[in-house]
């Protein structure tokens, strides 16, 4: 799909266009501050992602690595509330180990300048032990400015979960997005859900300042309650959802007082990006949908969920 030249011609030349640019903030660094720059206004935080994964080209994961250089110093600057997400694909881990570190030196230096806290995004499960490694040895490397994010649709979730408690890591904690196994992650809206819940808890519980990563009302409610319950305050945790999706729940959230930061991905590759998350989770498009239709008064019409 991400290849057809029909697919990029309704995407990129049509109105589609105009709804792809509510859920990416735009093509450069400019584009993102001034979407960072407007979650703040709201009363959110903002994670700044530039678009971007399994990279094998070692000028194109240093291009990367200048553009996470150039967003943190220019964040700086300009005093905004921001931290990063990227993914060691999109330094170069599939290239190798040594160019991975050696790429991933400046990002790491310049966000501890900077005061950006970064956060390693998970790919899909084939790279999860990947991801978990690259951070673990970035960890015992004395690095704590860094988070990872855990996947409540694997199976092998819990046992992560509590490693990196253990560890006192960051973790946020988001359903799944890729399209996995039966022998990998859980099939079932329900499964998931379970999931997701334990994880949550056991991470509020357990573990240090989390981010909980969903829209789904059902699950904030349950978070809520259980932070509620065990007196667990709102600086002991924060709420992360994406860019442009439920932007009426983001600042209702915000306005109750708990924490809420914005995912806010940008840059050139926003096209494949799109078609990726589409051809992968075709749901994603009445799911995008539903997000601008709960916002309008009608949006109680709209299947609640995710």
């Amino acid at each position: 799909m991400g290849q057809s030249t029909v697919a990029k011609k309704v995407v990129t030349e049509t109105p589609l266009r105009g709804m792809a640019r509510r859920f990416v903030a735009g093509e450069d660094v400019d584009h993102l501050l001034k979407a960072i720059e407007d979650a703040n206004a709201a009363g959110m935080n903002a994670i700044a992602n530039y678009l971007g994964e399994s990279v094998d080209s070692e000028a194109q994961a240093r291009r990367a690595a200048d553009v996470y250089v150039e967003l943190m110093e220019r964040i700086r600057a300009k005093g905004l509330r921001s931290n990063a997400s990227l993914k060691f694909t999109q330094l170069g881990q599939d290239i190798g180990e040594a160019f991975l570190r050696d790429n991933l030196s400046r990002v790491l230096h310049t966000a501890e300048q900077c005061g950006v806290f970064l956060r390693f995004d998970m790919e899909s499960s084939e790279y999860t032990q990947r991801t978990l490694d690259a951070f673990e040895d970035l960890w015992n490397d004395g690095w704590r400015n860094i988070g990872v994010v855990l996947q409540a649709y694997l199976h092998r979730s819990l046992g992560d979960v509590h490693h990196m408690n253990r560890l006192g890591a960051q973790v946020r904690l988001c359903k799944g997005a890729y399209a996995e196994p039966p022998e990998v992650a859980f099939q079932t809206r329900d499964e998931v859900d379970r999931s997701f819940v334990e994880l949550t808890q056991l991470l509020l519980a357990e573990g240090t300042y989390p981010a909980i990563a969903t829209h789904d009302e059902r699950m904030i409610e349950a978070t809520l309650d259980f932070a509620q319950r065990e007196g667990i305050g709102a600086d002991g945790f924060e709420f992360q959802m994406l860019y442009g999706v439920r932007r009426d729940l983001q600042q209702r959230l915000a306005k109750d007082g708990w924490r809420v930061s914005a995912y806010i991905p940008f840059g050139e590759a926003w096209y494949p990006y799109l078609m990726r998350r589409l051809a992968e989770r075709p749901a994603y498009m009445l799911f995008m949908a539903g997000s601008i239709v709960q916002e309008t008064p009608f949006g109680f019409l709209w299947p609640k969920g995710r």
